[in-house]
C-alpha cells in the first residue's frame, strides 16, 4: 500500500528512490476504483433508500393522520390534494402544504386501535395467528 501511494504522489522523472517503487499504473485504477465502491455502499445508496421511502410515506398518507412538517408544525391531515395537503393545526386554523415539507408521520389513522364507542374497549385486529 505504501508503494502505491509512493507511485503515486512520490518523485517523478530521474530521482531514484533507493528501493525501486515499482507500482503499476493498473494498481492506482484497481485502487480508484474501490473507493468509489466503497463512497457507493456507505453513501449513495442508503441516500437512495432513504429518498425511496420518504416516497412511500408520503404517498399512503390520508385524512387523520398526524405529521410533522420540515417547518417543525405539528398537525392533523385534514384533506389531501395531488401536490399539497390541508394540515389541521388548531381549532379552526388549517393550512395547505406541500406533501415534500411532511418530514413524519407521527401516527397514522391505519395504525391506530380502533375504539369500541358504546363499551370503550380497544378492538384487537386479528392477524390470523392461532397462537400454537
Amino acid at each position: 500500500m505504501n508503494n502505491l501511494l509512493f507511485a503515486a504522489f512520490g518523485p517523478q522523472g530521474g530521482a531514484s528512490s533507493g528501493g525501486g517503487s515499482g507500482g503499476s499504473p493498473m494498481s492506482l485504477i484497481f485502487m480508484v476504483i474501490a473507493i468509489f465502491a466503497v463512497m457507493y455502499f456507505l453513501m449513495i445508496r442508503p441516500q437512495q433508500r432513504q429518498k425511496k421511502q420518504h416516497q412511500e410515506l408520503l404517498s399512503k398518507i390520508s385524512k387523520g393522520d398526524k405529521i410533522v412538517t420540515a417547518g417543525g408544525i405539528h398537525g392533523t391531515i385534514a384533506g389531501v390534494k395531488d401536490d399539497t395537503v390541508i394540515v389541521k393545526i388548531a381549532d379552526n386554523v388549517k393550512v395547505e402544504v406541500s406533501r415534500a415539507s411532511i418530514t413524519k408521520v407521527v401516527s397514522s389513522k391505519a395504525s391506530r386501535p380502533q375504539v369500541d364507542k358504546q363499551e370503550g374497549n380497544v378492538k384487537k385486529e386479528d392477524k390470523g395467528d392461532t397462537g400454537a
